[in-house]
């Protein structure tokens, strides 16, 4: 068991894919660039600080030796919090919310089910909190997302789920692409589900190349085959985003400028 999640980890550390790095920073850039005039400079580059924090935060958890990973989970931390205090963004409420949904979801599903496992076969304390700044991220992109893309995801998603089910190479996106198309057709916020899914699997794609988790080729409990990552692992925030808003009573979407002190 432990040599063939060795291998598995070997497989996926020699996959790196340039391309989504870029991606990720491209799209929190743009993000920065095109920041309303009246926002402060510490909410203009936010976004570029996020995507470098998860990109180099999960490369120095790696790499890092063994102050790696504690190196990451103070910066996280201190992230978070610093956001949490300032309100940056997104209101206390709905920040302290996603990070109890997403601790919990991590126990779950890495955990208890054991859908996934960590490198070092623990959870990273900074995982919960990166969720947060994901989300947050998600949250804050969704109002740029194209409208040709917002059709165009969905479509693009669906076509890539349904080939790799069609082969048996990954049963599992087969639900969760039901989930967000569920969400993005029924849902409150569409722009949001699409943008999250594509952050998500642009995450997943970074953090499985690099061997800082991996998924199970077999799903425990379901004996799915899937891939590492699964297509559309993005549904598991369109869920993150309707319990957020079902716990806060306001969407996270409106939480977007709640009233608070300028950020300094």
């Amino acid at each position: 068991m432990r040599e063939s999640m060795q291998n598995t980890y070997t497989l996926a550390a020699n996959t790196k894919n340039p391309v989504v790095y870029l991606y990720f920073l491209y799209l929190a850039w743009e993000s920065t660039i095109q920041a309303t005039p009246h926002a402060t400079p510490a909410m203009r580059s936010l976004p570029i600080i996020i995507a470098l924090t998860i990109l180099l935060g999960l490369a120095l958890d790696q790499f890092g030796g063994r102050a790696g990973q504690p190196l990451v989970v103070l910066w996280v931390a201190g992230l978070f919090g610093w956001m949490f205090w300032k309100q940056a963004g997104m209101s206390r409420t709905a920040m302290l919310a996603c990070l109890v949904i997403a601790t919990l979801g991590e126990c779950v599903l890495a955990l208890a089910w054991r859908l996934y496992d960590y490198r070092m076969g623990n959870l990273p304390l900074f995982v919960p909190p990166g969720h947060v700044l994901l989300f947050w991220l998600g949250v804050h992109l969704a109002e740029r997302l194209p409208a040709a893309l917002l059709v165009r995801i969905p479509l693009l998603a669906g076509l890539a789920s349904g080939c790799s089910i069609a082969f048996g190479h990954d049963i599992l996106s087969g639900p969760l692409f039901a989930i967000y198309l569920a969400c993005w057709r029924f849902g409150p916020a569409p722009r949001l589900y699409s943008t999250m899914f594509v952050l998500a699997l642009a995450m997943e794609l970074w953090g499985t190349a690099l061997g800082n988790w991996a998924w199970r080729g077999t799903i425990p409990l379901l004996g799915w085959p899937a891939t590492n990552p699964p297509l559309a692992a993005g549904a598991f925030y369109c869920v993150l985003d309707l319990l957020v808003e079902a716990l806060t009573g306001r969407g996270s979407r409106t939480a977007l400028h709640p009233a608070a002190e300028p950020l300094r």
